[in-house]
Protein backbone atom coordinates (compact mmCIF):
# COMPACT_ATOMS: atom_id res chain seq x y z
CA UNK A 1 0.00 0.00 0.00
CA UNK A 2 1.52 3.36 -0.91
CA UNK A 3 1.23 6.15 1.76
CA UNK A 4 0.17 9.22 0.37
CA UNK A 5 -0.45 12.41 1.68
CA UNK A 6 -2.56 15.74 1.03
CA UNK A 7 -2.24 18.76 2.42
CA UNK A 8 -5.26 21.00 2.12
CA UNK A 9 -7.32 23.71 3.20
CA UNK A 10 -11.07 22.95 4.28
CA UNK A 11 -12.54 25.03 1.51
CA UNK A 12 -10.36 24.59 -1.45
CA UNK A 13 -12.20 23.08 -4.04
CA UNK A 14 -9.13 21.68 -5.96
CA UNK A 15 -7.98 20.24 -2.63
CA UNK A 16 -11.93 18.23 -2.76
CA UNK A 17 -11.54 17.54 -6.43
CA UNK A 18 -8.35 15.53 -5.38
CA UNK A 19 -9.69 13.80 -2.24
CA UNK A 20 -12.25 12.97 -4.63
CA UNK A 21 -10.42 11.04 -7.01
CA UNK A 22 -8.29 9.42 -4.28
CA UNK A 23 -11.38 8.41 -2.60
CA UNK A 24 -13.06 7.04 -6.14
CA UNK A 25 -10.08 5.03 -6.57
CA UNK A 26 -10.11 3.52 -3.20
CA UNK A 27 -6.65 5.03 -2.18
CA UNK A 28 -6.38 5.67 1.95
CA UNK A 29 -4.55 8.86 2.55
CA UNK A 30 -3.52 11.19 5.30
CA UNK A 31 -5.27 14.73 5.51
CA UNK A 32 -2.69 17.88 6.49
CA UNK A 33 -5.46 20.36 7.29
CA UNK A 34 -2.98 23.69 7.08
CA UNK A 35 -6.16 26.10 7.41
CA UNK A 36 -4.42 29.00 9.16
CA UNK A 37 -1.73 27.13 9.95
CA UNK A 38 1.33 29.11 8.89
CA UNK A 39 4.00 26.37 10.53
CA UNK A 40 1.97 23.82 8.97
CA UNK A 41 2.61 25.53 5.65
CA UNK A 42 6.11 26.49 6.11
CA UNK A 43 6.45 22.72 6.53
CA UNK A 44 4.30 21.57 3.51
CA UNK A 45 5.93 23.88 2.00
CA UNK A 46 9.69 23.15 2.62
CA UNK A 47 8.75 19.56 1.57
CA UNK A 48 6.82 20.70 -1.94
CA UNK A 49 9.65 22.67 -3.16
CA UNK A 50 8.77 25.84 -1.89
CA UNK A 51 5.06 25.40 -2.81
CA UNK A 52 2.74 27.02 -0.73
CA UNK A 53 -0.42 26.55 -2.93
CA UNK A 54 -2.81 23.55 -1.98
CA UNK A 55 -3.39 21.00 -2.45
CA UNK A 56 0.27 19.30 -2.10
CA UNK A 57 0.15 15.83 -2.65
CA UNK A 58 2.78 13.16 -1.84
CA UNK A 59 3.07 9.57 -2.60
CA UNK A 60 5.71 7.26 -0.36
CA UNK A 61 7.54 10.43 0.70
CA UNK A 62 7.87 11.85 -2.62
CA UNK A 63 5.90 15.58 -3.57
CA UNK A 64 3.70 14.14 -7.19
CA UNK A 65 2.61 18.36 -6.87
CA UNK A 66 -0.93 19.67 -6.85
CA UNK A 67 -4.54 18.55 -8.43
CA UNK A 68 -4.01 19.50 -11.92
CA UNK A 69 -0.62 17.03 -11.54
CA UNK A 70 -2.77 14.12 -10.09
CA UNK A 71 -5.24 14.46 -12.70
CA UNK A 72 -2.98 14.79 -15.48
CA UNK A 73 -1.45 11.56 -13.94
CA UNK A 74 -4.82 9.70 -13.84
CA UNK A 75 -5.76 10.97 -17.71
CA UNK A 76 -1.94 9.33 -18.83
CA UNK A 77 -2.74 6.34 -17.35
CA UNK A 78 0.26 6.45 -14.97
CA UNK A 79 -1.52 7.09 -11.67
CA UNK A 80 -2.83 3.55 -11.09
CA UNK A 81 1.20 2.39 -11.60
CA UNK A 82 2.66 4.91 -9.34
CA UNK A 83 -0.10 3.88 -6.63
CA UNK A 84 0.94 0.65 -7.21
CA UNK A 85 4.78 1.52 -6.99
CA UNK A 86 5.40 0.27 -10.46
CA UNK A 87 6.45 3.44 -11.75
Amino acid sequence: MPSVEIYTWRSCPFCVRAKKLLDRKGVAYTEHAVDGDEPARDAMAARGNGRRSVPQIFINDQHLGDCDELHSLERAGKLDALLSGSL
